[in-house]
């Protein structure tokens, strides 16, 4: 499976929701929501657990997928991911990376093919 990833850095085609959804697993839609309500406190139900990729035309995204600034902003500026933005690295995106390290690495290696 080709790598998709996401504006932010996140690996796309590593989510559960991403897999879920590309395999129709509705074991790992319970399991997911499980996890994902307790880490987030939210009541999240398996039957949202489905995302095409964060960069995808699809209509089909996890709900905070649907509402992410980042997200938003690449849209906005028509760049695939905030790595390849001019103004890597905003407010936002380091915010969000000192939150997600791992992003850091994958978007710096995003910014190197620009």
């Amino acid at each position: 499976m080709k790598k998709i990833i996401a504006v932010c850095g996140l690996i796309c085609t590593e989510c559960p929701a991403y897999i879920a959804k590309s395999k129709n697993d509705n074991n790992l839609r319970k399991k997911t929501a499980e996890e994902w309500s307790k880490m987030f406190n939210a009541k999240i139900k398996a039957k949202d657990i489905n995302c095409d990729g964060c960069i995808s035309n699809s209509l089909v995204l996890f709900a905070h997928c649907n509402e992410c600034e980042m997200r938003l902003c690449a849209i906005s500026k028509k760049a695939n991911n905030c790595g390849k933005c001019a103004e890597y690295p905003c407010k936002k995106i380091s915010d969000f990376m000192a939150m997600v390290p791992s992003c850091k690495a994958v978007l710096e290696e995003e910014r190197k093919k620009k």
